[in-house]
């Protein structure tokens, strides 16, 4: 295999994996919080070095919050 033939299929497989996330992303948007909790959380523990900590943190998704005048609870919606 030569070096340009590998080239095309990292660039496709690139393609390919970002048209995936962006799908997932805009159908899918439950499971793809689901999925990035499930990867984040493992990551989190404090046996763990500072910097997949951080990344733990980048990888997990924003929480979710109501209004100004919510609580948090999730318990309205």
């Amino acid at each position: 295999m030569t070096a340009g033939l590998l080239a095309q299929y990292l660039v496709i497989a690139l393609a390919v994996l970002s048209s995936a996330v962006v799908v997932m992303r805009k159908q899918f948007p439950n499971a793809t919080r689901r999925l990035r909790i499930a990867i984040a959380l493992p990551l989190l523990g404090e046996a763990r070095p500072a910097w997949l900590r951080a990344l733990a943190r980048k990888i997990a998704p924003p929480g979710q919050s109501g209004g100004k005048d919510c609580g948090g609870c999730n318990g309205c919606g």
